[in-house]
């Protein structure tokens, strides 16, 4: 019987269908916030472009691929004008898939692959693709950002939304925001890696050693990604560098500091893998520092640092 999942957003996913008996099947995997590509800021494609290629990432769930609207509000913000996939598709010599129905898990999102793109699945959040013969699907999803917890506990102010204090506030406030959307992700595959821009933060990163660090005002079991660590799924860049105080992994945002009171940097965005067998050779946050990123690229084109992951299964 298939599960649903509770999760996720970016943001964005990949499920694997493997049937037979396999060699390892290696794959680098990337979920990236464009930002328009760089032009909400102005920036050619060919910026993000470069970001891609440095990573040599394979499948890439991308989100925010045409413009925010002016002005672009907390409760709202249209995407406008065409999607900069195919741009970047060609650039790359990749296959592409616009994201093009409306639905809670949407945003101006697309897939693009190395390998070949076949059929979506239902309600637009995915692909089949063809890996070597290997059929993997593909999903690729962006949550909403508004009512956004982090500033609710913070004091900071964001559209409409109240005030919070506490932990089981901040998870109720989740749960209404980006439930819906979590539900139109079905799971029945063996293997499935999960991609996107959640708008949510780790359960993995506000955890009593972040707070004692001053990273975060409290600890928070955050249930987007806290579902689907029930569900058997794994954080490969927790995997990798497991010290929340040593590696914080900001993927908000690389526009301002830190220490900026009008605003709290955070990980939301998100690579999580479930495989009977799986290596995870690789976890990285890719931005414009090294202070920040493992894989620097400058100059860098969005308002998110990007999250990618060599994996095997």
């Amino acid at each position: 019987m298939k599960k649903r999942l509770l999760a996720a957003l970016s943001c964005a996913a990949l499920v694997l269908a493997s049937t037979g008996a396999w060699a390892d099947t290696a794959l680098t995997i990337m979920s990236f916030n464009v930002y328009g590509g760089g032009a909400n800021d102005s920036k050619p494609v060919d910026e993000t472009v470069a970001v891609i290629k440095a990573v040599g990432a394979d499948i890439i769930g991308m989100q925010e691929t045409r413009l925010e609207s002016d002005p672009c509000e907390a409760d709202y913000c249209p995407a406008t004008g065409e999607s900069v996939a195919k741009a970047i598709a060609d650039k790359l010599g990749f296959h592409y898939y616009d994201q093009t129905k409306v639905n809670d898990a949407l945003w101006a999102n697309a897939i693009i692959s190395r390998y070949p793109i076949g059929p979506a699945t239902a309600n637009d959040l995915g692909v089949r693709v063809d890996v070597d013969g290997r059929v993997v699907y593909a999903f690729n999803i962006h949550l909403d950002d508004s009512p956004y917890q982090p500033y609710q506990l913070l004091n900071i102010e964001y559209g409409a939304a109240p005030f919070i204090k506490t932990e089981a506030e901040a998870i109720k406030f989740a749960e209404q925001t980006r439930g819906p959307a979590l539900k139109l992700l079905a799971d029945g595959a063996d293997a499935a890696f999960v991609f996107g821009d959640f708008n949510e933060p780790s359960h993995l990163d506000w955890t009593k050693g972040a707070v004692a660090a001053g990273h975060q005002p409290i600890a928070v079991q955050w249930p987007s990604t806290l579902a689907l660590e029930k569900l058997g799924f794994v954080d490969p860049y927790r995997m990798v560098h497991p010290d929340v105080v040593a590696k914080p992994a900001y993927t908000w945002t690389p526009t301002s500091e830190p220490t900026d009171p009008e605003d709290h940097h955070d990980r939301i965005d998100f690579a999580l893998v479930r495989a009977k067998t799986l290596t995870v050779d690789d976890a990285s946050i890719v931005g414009e520092k090294p202070e920040a990123a493992e894989i620097v690229v400058t100059p860098w084109p969005s308002d998110h640092r990007a999250t990618m992951a060599k994996i095997k299964f």
